[in-house]
């Protein structure tokens, strides 16, 4: 059985973002398309760090899945668990882009998106327990049968060190705050690491200040809290220390893929086994990076260009 580094299960279609920036939507001439979807692009971050990755997820039976399949092996992701459902289309996200904090973004995942019908007789869960990191988001549980294969493979893996739960909640895929935190509470308990802004944070946790939304995570059973502070820098807290690193400033370009390119480095920062502080400066020069790019996917740094910026800035 090949063994990874690092498997993502989640979110995977095509980004179509603008090449003009500053202008809404109905304006925009021109689009450049790449790989998106947060699983798919922490799959292609950790890659970029030499990582050996695959993802698990879905695509539409058209010609857009096919560009996924191959770009995911471009990147030297895995797609061999990536399915093809032919009853739907591949998704399509669309955004605005509005520097330094302004990016709307708008899903094309209707009636439901492939990732979310990936089923827990899908998973290779001998696999899901050996890699190094097992990588979940919030939104695989805000639909079944996702939710039940999210919970299946959280079962399977019993807690092994690196199972990490991103919060990544998206409004648009929920009822409403109280449904995500409910289901995030079911969750969190089987995981080890979770990742998440304030915002998610307070959905999960009910706490929006950073020192007791992580101290909230710990005692559902969360080893490391990772509250991502924004312009502020990042919070790390576990049971024996508390870690806040100040924030990297770039001029911000799109700050969509930031945080994933902040897990991509988290992965590999956590499977290197450094200190804690190396890790979350490592992965939000990361995400620095990404914030002053266009794109995600494409634009995921090497390990090379975040040391740089690391030592920079230090």
């Amino acid at each position: 059985m090949t063994q990874f580094d690092v498997v993502a299960v989640g979110r995977l279609g095509v980004d179509l973002y603008p090449e003009q920036i500053g202008v809404p939507l109905g304006a925009v001439r021109t689009f450049a398309k790449s790989l998106g979807g947060t699983a798919a692009n922490v799959a292609v971050a950790a890659a970029r760090h030499g990582r050996r990755v695959a993802l698990v997820s879905g695509t539409g039976k058209d010609p857009f899945g096919d560009y996924l399949h191959d770009e995911l092996r471009g990147y030297g992701v895995d797609d061999r668990w990536v399915a093809t459902v032919p009853d739907l289309p591949t998704p399509v996200t669309f955004c605005e882009i509005f520097p330094p904090d302004h990016f709307p973004i708008y899903f094309y995942r209707f009636p439901t998106a492939p990732d979310l019908c990936v089923a827990e007789e899908d998973l290779d869960l001998g696999a899901l327990r050996a890699a190094g990191v097992l990588w979940l988001t919030g939104t695989g549980l805000s639909a079944e049968p996702s939710r039940a294969a999210h919970l299946a493979a959280l079962r399977a893996r019993d807690r092994a060190p690196l199972t990490i739960l991103d919060l990544d909640y998206r409004a648009q895929f929920w009822p409403d705050e109280e449904t995500a935190g409910s289901a995030y509470r079911q969750a969190l308990p089987l995981v080890t690491v979770a990742v998440g802004n304030q915002e998610e944070c307070a959905v999960a946790t009910g706490e929006r200040d950073p020192e007791r939304a992580a101290a909230a995570l710990l005692a559902m059973g969360v080893e490391i809290a990772v509250v991502k502070l924004g312009g502020d820098g990042v919070l790390a807290v576990t049971a024996t220390e508390a870690v806040r690193v100040p924030p990297v400033r770039v001029e911000v370009v799109n700050g969509l893929g930031a945080g994933d390119a902040f897990g991509g480095a988290l992965c590999h920062g956590l499977l290197a086994g450094w200190p804690l502080a190396r890790v979350l400066a490592f992965a939000n020069a990361a995400g620095a990076l990404v914030a002053g790019r266009l794109a995600c996917a494409p634009d995921m740094p090497t390990s090379a260009e975040v040391e740089e910026l690391v030592t920079t800035h230090a």
